[in-house]
């Protein structure tokens, strides 16, 4: 099989050949080459010494020299290059106390996490795959390189990356391999929450988020998230509901678009119903209330996974407004753009319409339809430019405060009623009118 490899991938490969070195693409971009698919990033291995590798290019960095890895730039682009080594034993679930280095392609191979990253490439040779990665692929499994075991010993976080791959290509985990990962999860409570982060966002946003049910089952939620786990226990008799509140969690983020903040919202905005469930006298199961529970959940848990404040900000604001019922009128969408905002609300309509494709069929059909008419409203309110903010007010506080009302929070509250009357009646917004509705208030 022949791999187009990047002008500069190939230069460097070529510049340590022709010294005397073994020079090979490795890793993700061979798996990625077969696949068919671009690569994010291109990676070699040599048997050349990072200092070696130093002394052949202009411009280098020591991105991981005790690790064996140096990065080359050439132009704008960066490259890392990392020496053949063998691991020693590994101390905190991540890094090796000491490395090897080695002049031997397969030891360095045998390293890696999965068969299908454990293969390298150049053009001389073409493909070298010691350990059935281009057979896995045909197979459609996450195999782990070796002993499973050892594999998830030598650094924790690959527990979740096995489930990340699986889901990102939609493969199935080898026995062996998915044993493992039960037995092992627990040592993902030594990993860090940056790290956990950004393997459950690749996951959540990758194209089968389904695959939250493998994080359930095999113990990771447990460790990670446990508030998923009470979801996937808490049942919903409701005739607007036929799954678990977990289940029902699961279709909605598969019925979302593959965005950050939006497949968050959908995890996260039916997690205070475990919190919130009582019973009628009927048997039927209601939640009053699970929205502000949900969004204080949401908040803690994305805090406690280091995710940024613009992320938090307008997951939790989602969260807070999923079930929110908006009147289909262009008042009733004026007073929730005043509320949601402008930027989020075509995001909130998203959201109302997966949180519906992942219910029971009671009455889906006529809440559908009301969402396409509140999208047409959303449109109309846009379009004629009508108030929705205290900066579409045809006033200001300067104007305010040249009527003679002093600076502070009298101000504000003056402004947000005004508001609520143009809200009301969008002809109102113009100053005089609204300087003369100050006077009367």
């Amino acid at each position: 099989m022949k791999i187009i490899l990047p002008d500069n991938v190939k230069r460097i490969i070529d510049v340590l050949v022709t010294e005397g070195f073994e020079a090979y693409a490795v890793g993700g971009c061979v798996r990625d080459s077969i696949l068919g698919r671009i690569p994010d990033d291109w990676d070699i291995t040599t048997s050349a010494k990072p200092y070696e590798v130093k002394q052949f290019f202009k411009r280098t960095v020591d991105t991981g020299i005790q690790h064996g890895t140096i990065t080359v730039l050439i132009e704008k682009e960066s490259y890392e290059v990392t020496t053949y080594r063998i691991d020693g034993e590994y101390e905190d679930s991540r890094h090796p106390k000491e490395v090897t280095f080695t002049s031997n392609l397969v030891e360095d191979l045998k390293r890696r996490d999965f068969t299908i990253n454990a293969m390298a490439y150049n053009d001389k040779e073409g493909i070298i795959d010691c350990f059935q990665g281009i057979a896995d692929i045909r197979d459609r499994k996450i195999r782990c390189v070796g002993n499973p075991e050892e594999r998830f010993l030598e650094d924790a976080l690959r527990i979740m990356r096995a489930i990340r791959f699986s889901a990102q290509l939609d493969y199935d985990m080898e026995e062996k391999t998915k044993e493992a990962v039960k037995k092992l999860s627990p040592s993902l409570s030594r990993i860090s929450a940056e790290r956990i982060q950004v393997e459950l966002v690749k996951l959540v946003t990758s194209p089968h988020p389904g695959k939250m049910r493998d994080l359930y089952e095999t113990g990771i939620t447990k460790i990670i998230m446990p508030e998923f786990d009470e979801a996937m226990k808490t049942t919903q008799n409701h005739p607007h509901h036929k799954y678990t509140v977990g289940e029902h969690t699961i279709h909605a983020m598969e019925e979302i678009k593959a965005d950050k903040v939006l497949r968050f919202t959908m995890l996260f905005h039916d997690f205070g119903k475990p919190r919130t469930k009582q019973v009628d006298e009927n048997g039927i199961e209601h939640f009053h209330g699970h929205e502000e529970v949900s969004e204080e959940m949401a908040r803690t848990i994305l805090q406690r996974l280091k995710f940024d404040n613009d992320t938090i900000s307008k997951v939790t604001m989602l969260v807070r407004v999923h079930d929110w019922k908006v009147n289909n009128t262009r008042k009733g969408v004026r007073q929730a753009l005043s509320k949601i905002g402008e930027d989020l609300f075509p995001l909130f309509l998203l959201v109302k319409k997966a949180d519906t494709l992942a219910q029971s069929e009671f009455l889906r059909k006529e809440k559908l339809e009301e969402l396409v008419t509140l999208e047409h409203l959303f449109q109309e309110v846009i379009n004629n430019k009508e108030c929705i903010s205290l900066k579409m007010l045809a006033v200001s506080g300067n104007d305010l405060i040249e009527m003679g009302m002093e600076p502070g929070k009298e101000i504000g509250k003056a402004l947000k009623s005004l508001l609520e009357i143009v809200i009301d009646d969008p002809t109102q917004n113009r100053k005089d009118i609204l300087l003369q509705k100050l006077l009367e208030l």
